[in-house]
């Protein structure tokens, strides 16, 4: 058995490939692996909230995703008797350079993810499955299976489950995953559809509960996806059948025709006992499962991804304590459950049979979407939720006020936000970055010298005078996942070396 590999991940779906970039972007010794013998050509996840393309700038990756997408999405809401128009994240993002919802399907962000792996020199070895681990004191043990049924022994110093709701990791690692079944089968179908607008996304809200188009481009124009009605025949997806649905739900008439993908499933909210098992990780659909509501499976998976991937990196270096790990179910949880209780949520609005939620769902919305639609506060605050920019980690032990706090400005546990413009792209690079705010003679070379002494190849200082987030003189320590661990007002640097010192500690390397 050859020395142990730094990571095994397990899993090259968005949340494996973001992985696999963040350890190559940190220079990791890793290897990617997936049962699967090619990636997914269906379009799957549909949509890249704003802070995932911030997240994945620092890779240089979040261009050509948008390039490939359609970031002027609208949304028709089809309710009785009246249509109502409401464009996607309008207002409440003034902080990101990315204020819109990207319509992409999952097949071309597995495309771009994995093209700037192998422009790297990585190789994702699809048809190889990980049949049995065993955790060792200083390594995991893995058995590997490959195409042909050869088998191989590697050792790594981590193992990272991406390997979605079947996940073997999490099933080898002994972590349960709690939760349930709906009991609703849905319908899924890639295709074209004669009469529908086109460039906006169209939803029907019938007492039946809740039909969706989604705009795709490419496999096929539109993503249908339904709910299969009681009556109807627990049978093989058809096109009669999809055309039979819509024609209930849909007042004006629609023509389907053209599917290139159709299938049936059934949805499930469920999350892990435990994000971590000594040497083991879970990210993504291995770690939660819930309703495609609001768009945020995708998008949790890879910021899962994007929190462990930096810490593995910079533990595996010697360059952090083992305790960083730590830090990430702590953050990471919460976010996972707050997913699945908002998609529960909004689920259960969309598909209940319940007579009181039919009747709001048919009667009331129709009456209440339109004035609660032109209310900015509440809209705002929605947007900014299901973007995913309000995730914070203030609450983490890698998180820590410095005394005095600013008085105004992101806090420790922020994302750092876009403003003034292009602070975002100073912190892209990998590695942390001390932001200094004030003027420039506060912080001069010999005064930041001794700090960043033994440090200077994983901290990038930047003097950012007046154009900062902050009024006055203010320290803030950026990770490199883009969430400030440390933010301070004043000059003092006492606060931020004892962070240092703690996270980042000299000599451990």
């Amino acid at each position: 058995m050859e020395a142990p590999l730094d990571v095994l991940v397990v899993g090259a779906g968005p949340t494996g490939l973001a992985l696999a970039a963040q350890l190559r972007a940190n220079g990791t010794k890793f290897r990617i692996i997936d049962r699967s013998l090619d990636r997914v050509h269906e379009s799957r996840a549909l949509a890249i909230q704003p802070r995932t393309l911030e997240a994945l700038a620092g890779f240089g990756v979040t261009d050509e995703l948008i390039a490939r997408g359609n970031p002027a999405m609208q949304l028709r809401m089809h309710l009785p008797g009246r249509v109502v128009r409401l464009p996607l994240f309008d207002i409440g993002l003034a902080d990101t350079p990315y204020p819109f919802l990207l319509f992409l399907s999952q097949a071309e962000t597995e495309s771009v993810l994995s093209q700037y792996l192998t422009d790297r020199g990585v190789t994702i070895e699809r048809g190889t499955e990980l049949v049995g681990m065993e955790q060792k004191d200083s390594y995991v043990r893995c058995r590997l299976r490959g195409d042909g049924g050869r088998e191989e022994t590697a050792a790594a110093q981590y193992v990272v489950g991406c390997d979605g709701a079947h996940s073997g990791v999490r099933t080898q690692a002994g972590i349960g995953f709690e939760g349930y079944a709906y009991p609703q089968t849905f319908l899924l179908a890639d295709l074209e559809a004669d009469g529908l607008e086109p460039g906006a996304v169209h939803t029907y809200m019938t007492g039946a509960g809740m039909l969706f188009f989604f705009p795709l481009g490419s496999p096929a124009t539109w993503r249908m996806l339904a709910m299969r009605p009681p009556d109807a025949p627990d049978a093989e997806v058809t096109l009669p059948l999809l055309q039979e649905i819509t024609r209930r739900y849909v007042p004006e008439r629609l023509i389907l025709r053209d599917a290139v993908w159709m299938t049936d499933f059934r949805l499930h909210n469920r999350g892990a006992a435990r994000y971590r098992a000594g040497r083991c990780f879970l990210a993504g659909d291995a770690a939660h499962i819930h309703s495609p509501a609001g768009a945020q499976g995708m998008n949790t998976g890879i910021q899962d991804a994007l929190n462990l991937g930096w810490k593995l990196a910079l533990v595996c270096r010697s360059a952090a304590p083992e305790e960083l790990l730590e830090t990430y179910e702590v953050e990471r949880a919460p976010v996972g459950r707050t997913v699945r209780r908002f998609t529960d949520r909004a689920f259960t609005v969309g598909t209940s049979s319940n007579a009181l939620i039919r009747l709001a769902r048919t009667r009331l919305a129709p009456r209440l979407a339109p004035l609660a639609l032109r209310a900015s506060g509440p809209r705002g605050r929605v947007f900014r939720t299901v973007s995913e920019l309000g995730i914070h980690y203030r609450r983490s032990p890698a998180s820590v006020a410095g005394s005095p706090p600013p008085r105004t400005g992101p806090r420790a546990g922020d994302r750092l936000p876009d403003l003034p413009r292009g602070l975002q792209a100073r912190t892209a690079p990998p590695g942390w970055h001390l932001m200094l705010s004030g003027p420039p003679p506060l912080w001069p070379d010999e005064r930041l010298t001794p700090l960043l002494e033994g440090r200077a190849d994983l901290v990038a200082v930047h003097r950012l005078g007046g154009q900062s987030p902050w009024a006055g003189a203010v320290q803030g320590l950026v990770r490199p996942d883009g969430y400030l661990g440390y933010v301070a007002r004043g000059a003092d640097l006492g606060g931020l070396r004892t962070y240092l010192d703690h996270w980042l500690p000299i000599g451990n390397r």
